[in-house]
Parts: C-alpha cells; sequence; structure tokens
C-alpha cells in the first residue's frame, strides 16, 4: 500500500486529499480559503501558493509519496523571460474579454474556422481570448510576455523548484483555445493571432506521465484541469455524462474522439484519461428555480421543490423556458425568459414552482440532445451539485432526461481525481501500472433513480417544452431539434 495525495486550487479555495493508491479511500483532508475576494477577475497567483501550503499544515503529506495537481480552468499566467510574472494573473471568470473574443473570431476567418482549428469557438473565459485582450489594453505588458501558463501548470511548476522545463497536460490544454484535441498539438499561430507575436508553451504530458520531482523527492503527477479532474474522480465512462447544476450548467460526457462544432455549441474538452470531453454550457441553470422562488416569495429552494411536487407533469399547461441570462445552448445570447401557457386553471404558485424544475431540465436535456446528436453514448446521467438534492430535480430528471440518473454523495471529486493520477503515474513510474490503464478505485457512493414507468410522461414534458420552444424561438438549434 502507497499514500498520495490530490490537491485542487479552486478559484476559492485549495482542498487536499491523501488517499490509499490501491483503492482509493480517503485517509486524511485539508482545507484553506484562498486570501482573495471570491469574485476578483485577477490575482497574484502567491496566494495559491500560501493556500497550499495551509492546506497541507500540520503534517497532513506525512508519508505521501506523489501529488497530483487539479486548479480551476481559463486562467492565464503570463511571465517574462526570466519566468517573473507580468502581471496578475487573469481568471476564467474574468468577462472584460468578450469583444477581443469576437476579434479572434473574426480574426481566423468565422466560427467554423476556429472549431476546425482547436475544436472550440473563442469565449471571453479563454486563455487565447485573454491574450487577445492583454494585447488590445495593455499593449507594453502584452510585449513582455515570453510565457503562458494555466493555474494548474504554474502551481506543478513551483512545486518542481520552477524548472526550465514547464509542462500541462492535454485536459488543461484542450480549454486553452490554442491547442488542438483533435490533433493533440498546439497552433502557435492562434497564440500570435492573439498577443501580436510567439511565446513559449508548456510542454504537453500524457495522462500517467510524471512532471517530475520535487527537491524532497515527491512525485508530480502530471495534473488537470478541474473538470477533467472531477471527471476522473468520478470514475466516468463511455456512455456517461455529467450534468452540474450551478447557478448556469453544463453536459459533459466521455467519448471516443473530439468533436469539432461550428455553431460553437459543442466545446471539445480532453479527459485526463486519454479519451474526450465534450462539453455543452448553458447559461441558465438553477438561477431559473432561485428566480422563481423569488418570484413567490417562497423561503429557498427546498420549500420550492415541495410546491412543485404538489403540481402535475407539465405543470398544467405552464412552460417556462429559462432563458434569464440569455443562453448559450441554443446561442440565444440577447434574449429573455419566457412563460407560457397561462391560464386561469395555471396560475396557481405549485404550477409555476413545477414548470421552473421542469423548464431547467428540459433545457439540460436540450443540451445532452446536442452531444447525442453528433454521436455520443448516454446511457446515464451523473448528476452534480447541490439542487441535485431536492426531491423535485430526483422525481423529475430520470423521465425528462429518458435515462438512469446517478447522484453521487457530495465529495471533493476534483481533489480525489488529482490524487488517482498521482497513484497512477506512481504505479507507471515503478512498473506496477499499466500506462494505458488507470488504477481501479472504487467508484463514488451514489443514489440511483431509473426513470421506470413515468418514460412516457417524461417524453410529453419535453414534447410541451420543445412546441413553446420552437414556436418562441424558431430555428434556435439550427437545424438539430432536441426532443
Amino acid at each position: 500500500m502507497g499514500i498520495v495525495a490530490g490537491l485542487d486550487s479552486s478559484s476559492t479555495f485549495t482542498h487536499i486529499v491523501v488517499c490509499d493508491t490501491d483503492s482509493g479511500a480517503v485517509l486524511r483532508e485539508g482545507y484553506a480559503a484562498h486570501p482573495v475576494e471570491a469574485k476578483a477577475a485577477e490575482v497574484d497567483p502567491q496566494v495559491w501558493l500560501l493556500s497550499l501550503g495551509e492546506a497541507a499544515s500540520g503534517g497532513l503529506l506525512e508519508g505521501v509519496q506523489a501529488i497530483g495537481v487539479s486548479a480551476q480552468q481559463h486562467g492565464l499566467v503570463p511571465l517574462d523571460r526570466q519566468g517573473n510574472l507580468v502581471r496578475p494573473a487573469l481568471l476564467g471568470n474574468d468577462r472584460r474579454a468578450q469583444v477581443a473574443a469576437a476579434d479572434l473570431i473574426d480574426g481566423l476567418g468565422g466560427r467554423q474556422a476556429w472549431a476546425e482549428a482547436v475544436g472550440a469557438v473563442p469565449q471571453a473565459a479563454q486563455p487565447v481570448t485573454k491574450l487577445r485582450w492583454l494585447a488590445r489594453t495593455e499593449p507594453e505588458n502584452a510585449q513582455r510576455v515570453a510565457a503562458v501558463l494555466q493555474p494548474h501548470d504554474w502551481l506543478v511548476w513551483q512545486l518542481l523548484g520552477r524548472p526550465a522545463r514547464r509542462t500541462t497536460d492535454r485536459g488543461a490544454a484542450s480549454g486553452t483555445g490554442y491547442w488542438s484535441a483533435g490533433s493533440a498539438s498546439y497552433r502557435p499561430d492562434l497564440v500570435e493571432l492573439a498577443l501580436g507575436h510567439s511565446a513559449a508553451l508548456p510542454e504537453v504530458l500524457g495522462p500517467s506521465d510524471s512532471a517530475g520531482t520535487t527537491p524532497e523527492g515527491l512525485l508530480i503527477s502530471a495534473g488537470t484541469g478541474e473538470t477533467m479532474a472531477a471527471a476522473f474522480g468520478l470514475g466516468v465512462a463511455v456512455g456517461d455524462a455529467v450534468v452540474s447544476l450551478g447557478a448556469s450548467g453544463s453536459v459533459m460526457a466521455v467519448h471516443h474522439e473530439a468533436l469539432a462544432d461550428p455553431s460553437g455549441m459543442i466545446t471539445s474538452f480532453a479527459d485526463a484519461t486519454g479519451m474526450h470531453l465534450p462539453v455543452v454550457h448553458l447559461s441558465n441553470a438553477v438561477r431559473a428555480l432561485r428566480g422563481t422562488a423569488e418570484m413567490l416569495g417562497v423561503d429557498g429552494l427546498e420549500e420550492l421543490s415541495a410546491l412543485a411536487l404538489k403540481s402535475t407533469p407539465g405543470a398544467s399547461g405552464l412552460v417556462l423556458l429559462p432563458y434569464l441570462e440569455g443562453e448559450r445552448t441554443p446561442q440565444l445570447p440577447h434574449t429573455a425568459g419566457t412563460l407560457c401557457g397561462l391560464r386561469r386553471e395555471s396560475m396557481k404558485p405549485e404550477h409555476l414552482a413545477r414548470a421552473s424544475f421542469e423548464g431547467m431540465l428540459c433545457s439540460l436535456a436540450d443540451a445532452l440532445d446536442v452531444l447525442r446528436g453528433r454521436g455520443v453514448e448516454v446511457r446515464r446521467v451523473f448528476l452534480l451539485g447541490a439542487a441535485a438534492e431536492l426531491p423535485a430535480v430526483q422525481a423529475l430528471a430520470p423521465a425528462v432526461f429518458g435515462t438512469q440518473v446517478v447522484v453521487p454523495e457530495p465529495a471533493q471529486y476534483a481533489a480525489i481525481g488529482a490524487a488517482r493520477q498521482a497513484a497512477w503515474a506512481l504505479g507507471v513510474s515503478q512498473g506496477a501500472l499499466d500506462p494505458r490503464t488507470p488504477p481501479a478505485w472504487q467508484g463514488a457512493a451514489a443514489q440511483v433513480l431509473e426513470p421506470g414507468d413515468e418514460l412516457a410522461v417524461g417524453g410529453a414534458v419535453r414534447q410541451q417544452y420543445a412546441a413553446t420552444r420552437d414556436q418562441i424561438h424558431p430555428g434556435a438549434f439550427g437545424g438539430q431539434h432536441p426532443a
């Protein structure tokens, strides 16, 4: 038996788990908040190290043989020729680069050109877009940029003592906007297009590769982005999709190939195992529930859930299109939400409550169908986020999604995935594991929900939703017709 650690440096905290290499059992945990504002759009990366040190205090890493690093995605850490920071790191939640994203789309010849080049159309969050923003708004700083890293790359480099070699992995690289998951290669011309000159990019390691060894003798695995680490920690495989319920939402699935999508609805990520993680993002998920709760004056989502379950499937004809903040899937950035089907008998609180849950889940099912429409197999859906625990979500989701739904127990899956990667790299370095096969850790403890006899009911709810969606926003899916 060996011991490994996985650390997840998110946008607000560092969480470390220490795990048994054979079973994946969590033996110890450490936590520390980042000493920054939760919604900061830029930050000195040293705070990540301070948080890491605090989380690892008290002998947490005693006996650990290898460490894996997971970190927030889409951050940009610009370095000069000496490896020093040019300016504070730009984080994924920084929306200042929206105009820069449009510039880049035009600069390469449109959305299809980007989809074919790197499997993703530029968005404000991506590093390639941040480079263009830097070139346009801080040209002196842009001129000094000689190398670019993401948060996970920078943390691995720091743990290794800032060696000449800088590394990343294919998962994190696939979110940059200048590495193609399809061809497994960089597009340095896109860095030049964005920044105005070339910059050194980190070496892309394979899933079971080691980034190096610390001065203290700890092996450091390749590391990866939070999304990929969480998928690895959950143990998802081909046939599995993951639906994340936050204020906004996302749907991703494990697939055998990268998907180029000219519409821009699918972002073609790579995963932490050598497979691919096509992702569809939505601007609205739980925010539609919270908005409905406020509108009805109910006390929180639990009360909204209980109210919704007093209604019947189809919410007495009420349909909520939950596009409250515009929407990315379908691409309706400037639209608003729509409530349809108002009749005297439907104007009751319980029907509006149910329409909010059905609208959110039908919108997520639309995103699932975007993936299914490209040949992605979906046999079961993992449902993540605090809202996944709501009785109304659990009652409705299997029938609306049309498949088995798995609700994992809350855990630090990104940190666990990073630890599993560390165990893989350690096993390969010792000759005990195949570099193509990760360690078989026990899967997440979870509730399993089946659609059962409700499949036809779920199909009817989706048909009602789709008819309203297509009437209000005809052609929103550009020829792709979910449900």
